[in-house]
């Protein structure tokens, strides 16, 4: 399974070859990195955490799980069982892993709309506007019978419209531009601009790079500084023992 995080940034539209418009939505997918691999007998199951864009600020808590690694601003998990591929954290993700002609699966959050009525958000017919229903033109009506003495579950009223989690499947991956991290993906895309998306698409992963650098070289960069340090000041502790 192939997966990465990305951002959506526009619709923009690509010609076929036979000359026919294709509306695309352009997402930046990448480049991530794998901060966590999960296992089933250490976690109970198999996912990889996957790292997106950075932030100056992190908390405690955070800098301590993204040791040696970049600081995050977006963290999110991609089931993997029964996934072959072996996952190392450190290992850069980039819109390379996915090729033209691929079916992906996209998931975002859907634009909010904020609170609505229920005919714009259940699409209601409304009451007559007529026969003295001066007022009840827009109004959802009865909402129950005399019993039970509540409001049923999944009851279709008035309330906050969007802001929910969509997932799109099948869409056609156009075309990729590897050296800017960029997905043409075919139709329309969940989200506003600028909004996070998961892209998913079956496949095997092939991870090579590993951006992480091991933790010997840093402690030797350290101990290095200390020495270089140290020095000068041994010398003017000596200086000073001599002019007493």
């Amino acid at each position: 399974m192939k997966f990465i995080l990305g951002k959506k940034l526009a619709m923009s539209q690509k010609f076929s070859a036979a000359g026919q418009v294709i509306p695309v939505t352009i997402v930046k997918a990448g480049p991530c990195f794998i901060s966590q691999v999960k296992k089933d007998d250490q976690d109970g199951y198999q996912a990889v955490q996957v790292g997106f864009e950075t932030k100056k600020k992190i908390n405690k808590p955070l800098a301590g799980h993204l040791k040696n690694l970049a600081q995050a601003r977006y963290l999110r998990e991609f089931r993997v069982e029964g996934d072959k591929t072996e996952f190392q954290v450190g290992q850069q993700i980039t819109a390379a892993v996915f090729s033209a002609g691929e079916q992906a699966q996209v998931t975002a959050q859907s634009k909010g709309k904020g609170f609505q009525g229920v005919v714009k958000r259940h699409h209601f017919a409304g009451g007559p506007g007529s026969h003295g229903d001066k007022d009840q033109l827009r109004h959802g009506g009865s909402i129950g019978a005399q019993r039970p003495q509540r409001v049923l579950k999944n009851k279709r009223m008035a309330g906050r419209m969007g802001n929910d989690q969509v997932t799109v499947k099948n869409l056609e991956i156009i075309e990729v531009d590897d050296k800017n991290n960029l997905l043409y993906i075919k139709g329309a895309v969940p989200g506003s601009r600028n909004a996070l998306v998961r892209i998913i698409a079956p496949g095997e992963m092939k991870l090579t790079q590993v951006v992480v650098e091991p933790i010997a070289k840093e402690e030797a960069k350290v101990e290095e500084v200390n020495a270089t340090v140290e020095t000068p000041v041994a010398s003017e502790l000596a200086q000073v023992e001599a002019s007493k």
